[in-house]
């Protein structure tokens, strides 16, 4: 899968600047081709000519080489690479990353680099806990950047907790996978504009409380993915969740609300070839809401509900002839039939029926079985499937209506 793919890796400094190495090795192997840049603090843990050696090709540091004055072009790696994957990243490389900071060879290859970027951090657990190392990861999650997560275990520091770089081996996987979906670009889907709605709200109570639900957003998350991976451009409308983007092509709008939610989708859904509503959107919010946390009593508190506005309905009646909109439905009894109902009533072009009766199902699984009914009184049931399979399947159904 990673034959004759160009894979630009930087290398910045920390102490898993040894695992660079192995990592370099194993995509040689895969007979990819192999670049390395280096920030000048990652040569004094590890040496440019291991990782020459291991590449094959020299290993850039620095803007230009001052014996010989030969320029190293970093819009031209940009332009090189398939894939760039920045391993290990450090919490200062990633502020860097976050805020446009161009200091080094690696970050401005960054900054032009035109191909899915992926991002190891490696750092000790407090400075991965920090607020200010969380912020930057979520706002380069937010420019489409793909973070391997770091694993838990000893840390250098001699603790033991989050932020071991996530190893070789997986960082490949990741690359792999990439690769093999971006083999999938079926022309009905390439070059769409689709929006999708994913995971729950929050529905303030006070400054500290708020309504929500169990909704991990991996469904939604899953079919955004599967969306681009096909050539789709993907706004991805997201209350809060760990989840995190997975291709470049799509574009994160991150929200907490159900009325922020409804705000996005009005906006941009006219602008879009169609829509699939997958968020778990409160249905009620507190008709009042406390401006300073409300103290704790021995007497019984009641809260007032209101509904929040209907952004399936909204949509609905905004959608035109050229544009497709689905939605999910969730039913504890007469599934079928209430699903049907829903879907006439927001005007849907076909809906996917959840079910909590059967394992595996529901919020906070990583798999998912589904019934697909339309508009021509299909009905289509699906075996128990991981998300990301179930999304293949409703892009498929997709495809046959658009």
């Amino acid at each position: 899968m990673l034959e004759n793919r160009k894979i630009l890796v930087g290398v910045t400094g920390s102490i898993a600047a040894y695992k660079a190495a192995v990592l370099i090795r194993m995509l040689v192997k895969e007979k990819a081709e192999v670049k390395v840049i280096m920030t000048p603090l990652a040569k004094a843990f590890i040496t440019p000519l291991t990782l020459a050696t291991l590449s094959k090709n020299p290993v850039l540091v620095d803007f230009y080489n001052a014996e010989n004055g030969d320029w190293n072009n970093h819009v031209d790696l940009g332009m090189w690479a398939d894939a760039y994957v920045i391993a290990p990243a450090t919490a200062n490389t990633m502020a860097k990353m976050a805020h446009g900071i161009a200091d080094n060879l690696l970050l401005t290859a960054y900054l032009s680099a035109r191909c899915p970027v992926f991002v190891a951090p490696a750092m000790d657990l407090d400075m991965l806990a920090h607020p200010a190392t969380r912020h930057n990861i979520d706002v380069l999650k937010q420019f489409g950047n793909l973070i391997l997560e770091p694993e838990t275990g000893e840390l250098a520091s001699g603790l033991t907790g989050k932020g071991r770089m996530e190893e070789p081996e997986k960082i490949v996987e990741a690359l792999k996978k990439h690769f093999s979906r971006k083999k999938k670009i079926p022309s009905r889907l390439k070059g769409k504009n689709i929006l999708v709605t994913a995971g729950p709200t929050c529905e303030p109570i006070d400054p500290v409380r708020f309504i929500s639900n169990h909704s991990s957003g991996r469904m939604g998350y899953a079919l955004a993915d599967a969306l681009a991976s096909q050539g789709a451009r993907v706004i991805l409308i997201s209350g809060p969740t760990s989840e995190n983007i997975a291709d470049p092509g799509i574009t994160l709008v991150p929200v907490q609300t159900a009325d922020e939610m409804y705000t996005e989708c009005r906006t941009r859904y006219p602008h879009m070839d169609g829509a699939i509503l997958v968020a778990a959107v409160a249905d009620y919010k507190p008709k009042y809401r406390a401006q300073e946390k409300i103290k704790r009593s021995m007497q019984n508190l009641t809260l007032e509900l209101e509904p929040n506005r209907d952004i399936a309905a909204a949509l609905g009646s905004m959608k035109k002839k050229n544009q497709f909109l689905a939605g999910f439905a969730l039913e504890t009894e007469h599934a079928v039939k209430n699903a049907r109902e829903k879907m006439k009533r927001k005007n849907f072009d076909f809906i996917v029926l959840n079910s909590l009766q059967d394992k595996g199902t529901g919020f906070g699984t990583d798999t998912n079985k589904i019934t697909l009914l339309d508009k021509h009184n299909r009905k289509m049931e699906f075996p128990l499937k991981t998300k990301q399979e179930v999304a293949e399947d409703i892009l498929q159904y997709l495809q046959t209506i658009i």
